[in-house]
């Protein structure tokens, strides 16, 4: 029976914590224990040196003992001072500690997900499990430290010393304990709903303002000011309610132990006056002693009353936390994956489908093959599985069926960092991130020089506007790039996948945001640093992948049609369509002009 408590205490939330973050920062908690346990013996000292103190100030015959007293309360205190001072150094030290080492694994767990994980989660959901969730880790051992530790023995101390003094009174502070404790209990009840439902109130004002920074556009043309700052108000106001709710709770068991002790005191000095402690009357010194370890205990008993409502409420964050780490990896690499062999990048989708969550399949049964060293231009309407079938080439996504492979190896076979070194991308949704623009530039090739990232800007037609930013090159380009264009951010993407050099690349609508003298310039750049590289190009805008290879019409999660332009024509099929669309009213200019 014991053992399978002990067990399932062990495999539980504050067991585990206890047993991956307490034992790992053993050597720090060690060092503040063993100057709580100073710290519990030095205020029971103090109470204890009241009996002297007041003995030798009342009393004839002790007063010559009253400058060896004073060095003893002096040496008492000053004890109790140095090992306060190193409890909370090595305290706050361990618990610092303990939130870096959880919102460490917090974030090298999020990204062992796949990005399906980040689409079926809120940004803001996740902020909140990991900050909160490692503060409460931190919360929760520190309240067991001290409570276990400093309140359990500075009141067990104090109570030895009022028991030595006088036993017969101590029974008064035995009667009281207990009834404080019946009067917590209550409290635990609603503490773990309603610090949920508090949490849910700050991820939302979290998501409020994630949403207000990436759609100020939005809510400024659409004056949805007056939306926005509703549901801020109403997710204000459910906080500061739990907050309300929360502080209730917890004050509770202050005024009700300040009763009980104004009860016990009380009750203390009538007994004391009424001689009924006793045969012997107690001495002054006796007497205050007794006193002050009564008042002195209030403080530790107070604490550890309230322990239970701290806990329940910091076991909140902890399960977010664990809940978070407990989650099965959605992309996982094989425990026997091999690095990708090196091979010309010939990239084939083998009876292929594959659906999102929850939705019919976006693919089914595609076999398509990506020649090697070719320029593969994949076109047709939205929504037809052409962004998918990247997202499978990058293992964003494993197929439901079917395989992919590069070189005739399966890439559920394939190591990530292998296969993350063949591919390059560029995608529409340009990201940057907030930092220079080196940086930007030198995070998908760490060690390449100052004089390889500037022909790689030059390449992608970005190094004169980057020359003409304020610290050129490193000038620091704001949250995703919001002190630059869309133009010049997609020209910074560009070059950094040229700068990558990979096998393989891809591209996605990546000049849709250019100019056409700007779009021009970066198709020749492309071209000739292509050469020998496979390519796929996904291209709304026909007039971008005339010259490729090959070109791919994608309809319904099928390759309907595919050729070069020629033969594509020649088929007077979906491509030949799309292409009468876009150049109609081209053919119509030129013959006004004519």
């Amino acid at each position: 029976m014991i053992k399978r408590a002990w067990t399932e205490w062990r495999s539980g939330y504050m067991g585990r914590l206890i047993g991956e973050s307490f034992f790992a920062q053993g050597h720090l908690y060690a060092v503040a224990i063993v100057a709580m346990i100073a710290v519990a013996a030095t205020t029971a000292g103090s109470a204890f040196m009241m009996e002297y103190i007041v003995d030798a100030m009342t009393s004839p015959e002790m007063r010559d003992w009253a400058i060896a007293i004073a060095l003893g309360v002096v040496l008492l205190f000053l004890s109790k001072a140095v090992a306060s001072y190193i409890q909370s150094i090595y305290l706050a030290r361990a618990g610092n500690r303990i939130v870096a080492m959880q919102q460490d694994r917090v974030y090298r767990k999020l990204l062992r997900h796949g990005v399906s994980f980040f689409a079926e989660n809120e940004s803001s959901d996740l902020l909140m499990q990991t900050t909160m969730g490692a503060q409460s880790a931190r919360t929760l051992i520190d309240v067991i430290v001290t409570g276990f530790v400093r309140d359990a023995l500075t009141l067990v101390g104090l109570v030895i010393v009022m028991v030595y003094q006088q036993p017969v009174l101590s029974i008064m502070f035995f009667v009281v304990g207990p009834v404080a404790l019946l009067g917590v209990r209550y409290l635990l009840k609603s503490v773990r709903s309603i610090m949920q439902q508090e949490f849910k109130s700050l991820a939302e004002i979290i998501r409020v303002l994630q949403e207000t920074s990436a759609g100020i556009k939005v809510i400024k043309v659409f004056s949805l000011e007056d939306r926005m700052i509703n549901r801020m108000e109403t997710a204000i106001l459910k906080v500061e309610e739990r907050s309300n709710d929360i502080a209730r709770l917890q004050s509770i068991a202050s005024p009700l132990m300040e009763f009980l002790a104004g009860l016990a005191i009380a009750g203390v000095l009538v007994v004391s006056t009424l001689g009924i402690a006793g045969s012997e009357q107690p001495t002054a010194g006796q007497l205050m002693s007794f006193i002050t370890a009564l008042l002195m205990a209030y403080e530790p008993a107070k604490r550890l009353s309230k322990m239970r409502v701290q806990i329940e409420a910091a076991m909140v964050g902890v399960g977010m936390l664990f809940g978070l780490l407990d989650q099965e990896d959605t992309m996982q690499e094989d425990p026997d994956a091999r690095d990708l062999l090196d091979g010309p990048g010939e990239i084939a989708l083998r009876d292929v489908t594959f659906g999102y969550k929850g939705s019919i399949p976006v693919i089914e049964n595609m076999n398509v093959t990506f020649e090697a060293g070719k320029t593969t231009a994949l076109v047709g309407q939205s929504g037809g599985g052409k962004s998918t079938i990247f997202g499978l080439i990058m293992r964003f996504y494993d197929p439901d069926g079917g395989s992919v492979e590069i070189d005739g190896q399966n890439l559920k076979n394939a190591s990530y960092s292998s296969l993350r070194r063949k591919i390059s991308y560029v995608g529409q949704d340009t990201f940057l991130f907030s930092a220079t623009v080196m940086e930007n530039l030198r995070c998908t090739a760490p060690d390449a020089t100052d004089e390889q990232v500037i022909e790689a800007a030059k390449a992608a037609h970005a190094h004169d506007f980057i020359c003409g930013l304020s610290g050129g090159y490193d000038t620091h380009v704001g949250e995703n790039g919001t002190f630059l264009s869309g133009g010049q951010k997609q020209r910074i993407a560009i070059a950094r996948a040229i700068l990558r050099d990979a096998e393989i690349l891809l591209l996605d609508e990546a000049t849709s945001a250019l100019d056409a003298e700007s779009e021009a310039l970066v198709k020749a750049a492309l071209d000739t640093l292509t050469l020998n590289t496979t390519v796929i190009v996904i291209a709304h805008r026909l007039s971008t992948i005339l010259e490729a290879d090959k070109i791919m019409v994608v309809q319904d999660g099928a390759v309907v049609e595919h050729g070069n332009l020629d033969e594509l024509m020649q088929l007077n099929g979906q491509f030949k369509n799309l292409f009468n669309q876009q150049f109609k009213k081209r053919d119509v200019d030129t013959k006004v002009a004519e």
